[in-house]
């Protein structure tokens, strides 16, 4: 029977979940508290890893590009303290170089919804105005 899921899929995973534990209860910056992990992208040979992040903060504060910037430059800078617990948590022969990137699909995600939205209150809009003539 073939497996599912390859070991470095399978290890992508479980990677993904530690970091969010990780960022969760040992990254006591106060500037990253809302970052979520999207997905994490590991190479064949599980040398490299790269973990891709959204800030939630950032859907509060609207379009605040020096927040995503500092952000990933604290990320950035913590790595090698992430790296070095998730060794610790984890039990692999080789713990994967960390890249940090964010991730901008949730926020294109709801800039489209909010661009449907608009279009269709626009469309009822315009409906109710030559039904009404």
């Amino acid at each position: 029977m073939p497996k599912e899921f390859s070991r470095s899929q399978r290890v992508a995973q479980e990677i993904k979940k530690k970091i969010a534990i990780i960022l969760q209860r040992n990254i006591k910056d106060p500037r990253i508290k809302m970052v979520t992990v999207s997905s994490v992208e590991i190479s064949s040979d599980l040398t490299y890893a790269k973990v891709y992040v959204t800030f939630l903060d950032i859907l509060v504060n609207n379009n605040d590009i020096a927040f995503v910037i500092e952000g990933m430059k604290i990320l950035q800078d913590t790595a090698g303290y992430i790296r070095t617990i998730l060794g610790k948590t984890m039990r692999l022969r080789v713990v994967p170089h960390l890249t940090f990137s964010y991730d901008n699909s949730l926020r294109e995600g709801m800039r489209i919804s909010h661009l449907v939205s608009n279009a269709l209150i626009n469309d009822a809009k315009r409906s109710c105005r030559s039904s009404g003539e």
